[in-house]
C-alpha cells in the first residue's frame, strides 16, 4: 500500500485521478445542500420566519429578539446562528453589540427555485376553477 486509500505506487495516478474527480463531485453536493437545503432548512421552524419578519421592517440587536419569544437569549442564538449558516442574516459588530441584517439573496434564491413550480400550480388551479364554474353553472 502507497496511500490513505489502499492504493499502490503502480494505481496511484488513477487512484488520484478518482479521488480528485470525487472530491470534486462532494463539492457540488456539499455546495448545492448549502444553498437550498440549509434555505429551507432555516424556513421551516416558525421562530427563525418570524425573527425573518421583524428583520425585514428593520435591523434588531440580537437582544432584541429575545423579548418577543418565550426563549432565552441561547435558544435564539441557535437560530440566528442557523439563519446565518443559510445565509438569510448577516451579522455586524457595532461596538459590543451584534446587529442582526436580512440578507435578501437567500430568499430571492428560494423564490426562484418555487418559482418555477408556479405554472405547474397555475394550471392545476386554472382546470379545478374552471371545472367547478362549470359545475356551479350545472347547479344554476
Amino acid at each position: 500500500m502507497f496511500c490513505k486509500c489502499g492504493a499502490t505506487s503502480r494505481e496511484l495516478p488513477r487512484a488520484v485521478d478518482s479521488a480528485a474527480s470525487l472530491c470534486k463531485l462532494n463539492k457540488m453536493v456539499e455546495h448545492r445542500k448549502s444553498d437550498l437545503s440549509e434555505i429551507f432548512h432555516a424556513l421551516s421552524d416558525p421562530t427563525r420566519r418570524e425573527i425573518l419578519g421583524m428583520l425585514v421592517r428593520r435591523p434588531h440587536h440580537i437582544g432584541e429578539l429575545v423579548t418577543p419569544f418565550d426563549m432565552s437569549f441561547n435558544a435564539i442564538s441557535k437560530h440566528v446562528k442557523t439563519l446565518e449558516r443559510a445565509g438569510l442574516v448577516e451579522r455586524e459588530i457595532v461596538g459590543t453589540f451584534c446587529r442582526l441584517h436580512l440578507k435578501s439573496k437567500g430568499l430571492s434564491d428560494a423564490y426562484h427555485w418555487l418559482g418555477a413550480y408556479e405554472l405547474f400550480w397555475n394550471e392545476r388551479l386554472n382546470k379545478l376553477e374552471a371545472m367547478l364554474n362549470s359545475k356551479k353553472q350545472k347547479r344554476d
